[in-house]
């Protein structure tokens, strides 16, 4: 009897398609608590103050006490996230990779890879992704990088005669919502420690169909991965889940089902772990830690109950002062029409007919407003700063004006934003974390030959020549400071003449770099000589396997020498080549004597 093996298959896909379904709604059924918090967050972010968490678990709106009450909102959260926001965006991905040791081939490949990563940061716009995921851990406490490889982008190597284009590929960096990402334990705080992560996103047919090959009827009645899920045509949740290496899976596992059926099944795509392992592509940034929490906090959250009371406050007093304005009038019953009374009120001018022998209508005194209206509105004011971490200096420079001393302010300014510290902390680890995993990717998918601009001009490289990924943040410790404290920074080091050189002067090249760190790169317009020189003796390193290149008269024979001696020591320098390598040394110092004789 013949085994039917396509049979098999699909019932083996149709059990894993049924299998990665209900472990995802058996992640959305656990984490739908937090789910409302974010959404309820997003909420009071947006304005839509009058709602809360039911007791269902359902968002809905308040209703009114009294038909007559104003529910006006007086929205203090957005500015504060506004707020922290600017200040969190002094952190742009200004990254470095550390070379392994002084060794000069340490030495090029950090730079080879400091070049490569400086490059994709800007061909991927990391800025954009930073500035998206902070918005999203400021509103919900927690948001994600995905950093992945993206076979049609890059630079087109070629094509067929039908106009299909081949590009090169590169690293993609998306900043990825709390929404999406359902962790296997919600008490793991590490996302290299979960077994496994699953996202979850609504995406439109003709997109699946172009990745996967297969199409589906998009119909879904609730989007996952949205913070307003809704019934959206066209559109399908697709279900992506990650299981990290085992035993039993040495290269982990990688299965997306989508309108239950398996579209991949195989095991994680990206070595972007150390030592080549495979791993999961999200990097975690949080706004502020919970212990035992995979999810962090936000500040929105402790800021809601402020914002109630602060809401309540201030319509109160409005309420106060309408009373006072436009009178609360007491009226003998019958002695006056009432309905008429009532919606015309006591306009100036108008003509009151009372009942004979009644009592005409008069205004209540209601007082002046009471002081305990202005001493708790004050009081929820200074709350909101306490909690937000934006403190008096941000929110009012005029309450240390009496502060002159530069490093009184300077302390005052360095308290205001200590509360930040652990916000700045996640964003710089979360940074040093995507710059490894875009060095890594690269290793992994780079297999050709690419171009990438350095110092000295362009350069070729290949993924295996990234040997180094000890991604560091330059400027680390000054990492918080504004642009204007940078610059003073830099003239300070130049007074103390730690810029320049042995003869006390400052080399073009530094020159050129502390204008463009300045803010004045435009006119930086001379050219480093030197530095010429020096990329000028490194292409003629590459040459000495074929013989002696041959030395110009206009060369600089000293950097010649420096750069030619260094190849020799970096062990880089084949053996067969280092006689080649010798004899061209020599001839530069015979050149330089005669210079000097003149």
């Amino acid at each position: 009897m013949k085994t039917d093996f396509s049979d098999e298959r699909q019932r083996a896909e149709q059990k894993l398609a049924q299998e990665v379904t209900a472990d995802f709604e058996a992640r959305r059924a656990e984490r739908m608590k937090l789910e409302r918090k974010w959404q309820l967050n997003i909420n009071f972010i947006g304005g839509n103050q009058y709602c809360g968490i039911n007791a269902a678990g359902d968002i809905e709106e308040e209703e009114k006490s009294y038909g007559w009450q104003p529910r006006r909102v007086f929205n203090r959260i957005a500015p504060m996230v506004e707020l922290r926001c600017a200040k969190l965006a002094r952190i742009r991905p200004a990254l470095s990779v550390r070379a392994a040791s002084e060794e000069e081939c340490d030495r090029a490949a950090a730079a080879l890879s400091a070049a490569v990563l400086a490059s994709a940061a800007e061909s991927c716009d990391l800025e954009g992704a930073l500035s998206k995921a902070t918005n999203w851990s400021e509103s919900c406490g927690t948001a994600f990088y995905k950093v992945v490889w993206n076979n049609s982008g890059g630079a087109v190597i070629g094509g067929t005669e039908q106009g299909d284009r081949l590009f090169e590929g590169c690293v993609q960096v998306e900043a990825v919502s709390p929404f999406e990402i359902y962790p296997y334990s919600l008490e793991e705080e590490s996302v290299e420690a979960q077994p496994s992560i699953v996202q979850a996103r609504a995406l439109p047919v003709q997109d699946v169909a172009a990745a996967y090959g297969v199409q589906l009827a998009g119909d879904i009645s609730e989007g996952a991965g949205s913070p307003q899920p809704a019934v959206r045509k066209g559109y399908v949740t697709v279900i992506e889940r990650y299981c990290r290496p085992t035993a039993e899976l040495p290269e982990g596992r990688f299965s997306v089902v989508a309108g239950g059926r398996v579209l991949f099944d195989g095991a994680l795509p990206y070595k972007n772990g150390r030592e080549g392992e495979r791993g999961y592509p999200f990097i975690k940034q949080v706004c502020m830690p919970l212990a035992g929490s995979f999810f962090g906090a936000s500040v929105v959250e402790r800021m809601i109950p402020v914002q109630r009371a602060y809401n309540a406050v201030r319509n109160r007093k409005h309420e106060f002062l309408n009373r006072i304005s436009m009178g609360t009038v007491a009226v003998e019953e019958g002695s006056v029409d009432a309905d008429d009374l009532a919606e015309d009120g006591l306009r100036p001018g108008k003509v009151i007919v009372y009942r004979q022998g009644g009592k005409p209508p008069e205004m209540l005194t209601l007082g002046t407003l009471p002081e305990c209206f202005e001493r708790e509105e004050e009081t929820l004011r200074d709350e909101f700063a306490a909690i937000s971490g934006t403190g008096d200096i941000t929110q009012n420079g005029d309450a240390f004006s009496s502060v002159t001393s530069a490093t009184g302010l300077q302390l005052l300014v360095e308290q205001d934003d200590a509360r930040l510290n652990v916000c700045y902390d996640s964003i710089k680890q979360a940074l040093k974390s995507v710059g490894r995993h875009i060095l890594r990717l690269y290793r992994q998918f780079a297999l050709g030959a690419r171009l990438v601009k350095a110092e000295g001009g362009m350069h070729c490289y290949c993924g295996a020549d990234i040997t180094c990924d000890d991604v560091v943040l330059e400027s680390d410790s000054d990492i918080n400071l504004t642009p204007a404290e940078r610059r003073n920074v830099v003239y300070e080091l130049i007074d103390k003449g730690l810029l320049s050189d042995e003869d006390g002067n400052m080399s073009r090249a530094v020159k050129n770099e502390v204008l463009a760190f300045i803010g004045y790169g435009s006119f930086a317009c001379g050219r480093d000589i030197k530095g010429m020189h020096a990329a000028r003796a490194a292409r003629e390193n590459a040459e000495f396997a074929g013989g002696v290149p041959e030395v110009n008269d206009y060369d600089d024979h000293e950097v010649h020498i420096q750069e030619h001696t260094a190849y020799l020591l970096s062990g880089r320098c084949p053996k067969e080549a280092e006689k080649n390598v010798c004899e061209h040394i020599k001839i530069h110092r015979q050149k330089s004597k005669e210079d000097a004789n003149g």
